[in-house]
């Protein structure tokens, strides 16, 4: 099921939700590269179920509340931010505007929220990290534990603020938009963080198959163990982050090896299908971690009545990733600075309705499963 696109809008219009830039970006992006961005795997269930799944949770307000303003700050991994939203880790954001990685990581430093780098950025980190946000670096890992070790060394010297390692990639889903499409790089895109010509089954196509996936088979460790894991708590001296946990028993196995926060996470619907969405796992998460480590969300945000969802299923932030996507798609880092204040604006009349002064009074709240 693609994502959700509204009906055209007035030339001149300004977006005024989220949304409105997914419909203006699938206008201007080629056809696969927007398939590529909001498909999903398989059947796309679970692409599907990530938004259901938020809609059917009802936030029960507070009144009376007698605050006049929100204060939208909060803390991450320790680190104080604007706002409790991270930019979600997207590979080769070049694909959909020439500002790329740049862009999308200069508006994430003007908003005040962190830019996780994903290991497969059509930039360098040290490019990225230069552009004025606070960024995340966001592994996979390689075949090579050599060139893991490189990507570590290359990370910590360009002052990347966390390591998030994502753990539900031991192979790419099968996603049939990209297989039809015989979805492939074009040549000015490329893997920046890996070694030149390593990224070459990425720019090969053929009828039924996918350069992206091909790469991935070929370049990611797929027996990835809990072991690895503590190797690299052992070796890198930066806040850790799991990515892409739905069940609560490898949250608390996350936590036991020294993790500083996991993400519940199913990657946007884009690897097991079938698996199910993202924020009906979270309360069990949050319950199963305690204190032990900070609890953000991904897949499916997509406006400040979702942040505030989960804020109040125990969260301490969300990541976002396709909209900004699409943001940047239509108007580069200024789209994407746009959207990034509207996202604000959203979350603060949120919090505003719901008789919070702040994100952590979310916390409090009661919330209803609804449909």
């Amino acid at each position: 099921m693609a994502e959700p696109v509204l009906a055209d809008l007035p030339t001149g219009t300004p977006a005024v939700t989220l949304a409105d830039y997914g419909q203006r970006a699938r206008a201007v992006l080629a056809p696969d590269v927007w398939d590529y961005v909001a498909g999903g795997s398989a059947a796309e269930v679970t692409l599907a179920a990530n938004r259901a799944a938020l809609d059917r949770v009802a936030v029960l307000p507070r009144v009376l509340r007698g605050s006049h303003a929100v204060d939208l700050d909060a803390r991450l991994l320790g680190r104080p931010y604007a706002m409790p939203v991270g930019v979600a880790p997207m590979a080769y954001q070049r694909l959909v505007h020439p500002d790329g990685e740049l862009g999308l990581a200069a508006a994430a430093g003007a908003a005040g929220v962190p830019y996780v780098a994903s290991t497969l950025s059509s930039t360098p980190i040290e490019e990225i990290t230069a552009a004025g946000a606070e960024v995340w670096f966001q592994l996979y890992w390689l075949r090579e534990r050599a060139l893991v070790r490189d990507l570590l060394d290359r990370v910590v010297a360009a002052g990347c603020r966390a390591l998030m390692v994502t753990v539900d990639v031991p192979v790419l889903g099968r996603r049939p938009r990209d297989l039809r499409n015989a979805f492939r790089l074009p040549a000015d895109v490329v893997a920046a963080n890996l070694p030149h010509g390593r990224d070459a089954l990425a720019h090969a196509g053929a009828p039924g198959v996918s350069g992206i996936a091909a790469h991935t088979e070929a370049s990611f460790e797929s027996a990835l163990r809990w072991t690895d894991l503590a190797w690299l708590r052992e070796h890198v001296d930066l806040p850790l982050v799991v990515k892409g946990v739905l069940d609560p028993r490898d949250a608390v196995e996350a936590v036991r090896i020294g993790a500083d926060a996991v993400v519940v996470s199913n990657h946007g619907g884009r690897q097991l299908d079938g698996a199910p969405a993202s924020v009906t796992m979270l309360p069990e998460v949050v319950d199963a971690v305690g204190d032990g480590a900070q609890v953000l969300l991904d897949s499916g945000i997509r406006g400040g009545t979702d942040v505030l969802r989960a804020l109040a299923l125990g969260a301490a932030g969300v990541l976002v990733g396709r909209p900004l996507l699409w943001a940047l798609a239509v108007g580069g880092q200024r789209g994407a600075r746009d959207a990034l204040a509207l996202l604000a604006a959203e979350v603060r009349d949120a919090l505003t309705l719901a008789g919070c002064a702040d994100p952590a009074a979310a916390a409090e709240l009661r919330t209803l499963a609804v449909g």
